[in-house]
């Protein structure tokens, strides 16, 4: 799967950007602030979720007079099933409640859910360089994002229980106890719970065996994924039906108790993720920053490789400023282990120099406020 064209419409930073891609791998410099992170948040849009930012709709656009814009994000992809355009955005939207939209082949979609057989992406910021010491959900989010790119329905699983459990909230908030009504969201609740928790243990069961297999992860440490989850682990016990018919029980009898915390205690929004460094021993919470940050290319290296094995091809990859912050020999055994995936990489960094051992290999731009020009040192590559 490539991404051969992208064009934005009052997005962040950019009133109108197009660019194309000929190259696997695409290196991208610029100053700070220029708006690099911008580029990766809008590729990052064209697929499930709210992106690399986690940003509502109405906070994207491009801002004037101190009010955001209607903005729009489109993409071509390459990949098995075919060319397709992808679209995003809040045109015809206005306000601080204005709704985002998708359009897949120019055709409305009800979700982005809808998306996620035809494009996926993963990506790495400086920002989660304290994923392991926040809350957990920004590691469920990571960890969905690997999924997804697995098992496409995932997305519309998570999307479905969040959107019965958001109902059940607000009949438990309101003080309406209509039992059937509550009973039907709790068994839309639990079936869709179960069938998240059993995609996340089904991946982290195949990407655990490839990061100990080590072939994907080169000099990047060995590690290994828990999935923290107590329908997960039920279901290690327990059929798919008896772990519904539990979570079931579990939320009819804790009605009360939910009502008062405000939030449900069972569910797919109860999952966490926890990652080790397996030479060591050693809880990625306790790890440096710098573990921390190997361990997450392992994790992002293993997945490219299980996800090109198993659809034949990977979801894109986004490493926003991830080389300046690995030594040199990390540095180098990361475009090594990039230069072998089968997946289209993203690349971002202050200077022209941190890319060039990629010279030949990736096609290189540098970010400019009015868009991307194209670096001669980095003469496009035959795609791979």
């Amino acid at each position: 799967m490539r991404l051969t064209r992208l064009r934005l419409t009052d997005f962040r930073s950019y009133p109108a950007f197009e660019a194309r891609f000929d190259g696997r791998i695409v290196a991208i410099a610029g100053e700070n602030g220029v708006g690099k992170t911008n580029l990766l948040e809008a590729i990052s849009l064209l697929g499930p979720g709210r992106g690399l930012r986690g940003a509502r709709a109405a906070e994207i656009g491009r801002r004037t007079g101190g009010e955001s814009r209607a903005w729009a994000a489109w993409g071509r992809f390459e990949g098995p099933l075919g060319a397709c355009d992808i679209a995003t955005g809040t045109v015809g939207e206005e306000g601080a409640d204005a709704r985002r939209k998708w359009r897949l082949d120019n055709e409305p979609l009800r979700s982005g859910a809808e998306l996620a057989d035809r494009a996926a992406a993963v990506w790495l910021t400086p920002q989660m360089d304290r994923l392991f010491q926040e809350g957990a959900s920004g590691r469920r989010r990571f960890l969905d994002r690997l999924v997804w790119a697995l098992e496409p329905h995932h997305a519309r699983e998570v999307a479905a229980h969040e959107t019965a459990m958001s109902g059940r909230n607000r009949l438990l908030a309101e003080g309406r106890r209509d039992a059937r009504w509550l009973a039907a969201l709790e068994d839309a609740m639990a079936r869709h719970a179960v069938a998240a928790a059993a995609a996340r243990r089904a991946l982290a069961t195949r990407l655990n065996a490839v990061l100990a297999a080590g072939t994907a992860t080169g000099a990047f440490p060995a590690a290994r994924l828990d999935l923290l989850d107590p329908i997960a682990q039920a279901l290690d016990q327990a059929p798919a039906l008896a772990v519904e018919d539990r979570v079931r029980e579990d939320l009819a009898a804790n009605r009360g108790r939910d009502a008062a915390a405000g939030g449900a205690a069972v569910g797919a929004h109860r999952a966490d993720l926890a990652l080790v460094h397996l030479p060591k021993d050693m809880p990625a919470d306790l790890c440096s920053t710098g573990e921390q940050k190997a361990l997450l290319v392992s994790v992002v290296l293993a997945h490219a490789a299980l996800i090109g094995a198993a659809r034949g091809f990977a979801p894109l990859l986004l490493l926003d400023e991830v080389a300046a912050h690995l030594d040199q020999a990390r540095r180098e055994a990361l475009y090594a282990a990039l230069s072998d995936l089968p997946a289209q990489v993203f690349l971002t960094g202050t200077e022209p120099d941190i890319f060039a051992p990629l010279k030949g290999i990736a096609e290189g731009f540098r970010a400019t406020p009015s868009g991307l020009v194209p670096m001669p040192e980095f003469p496009v590559p035959n795609p791979a």
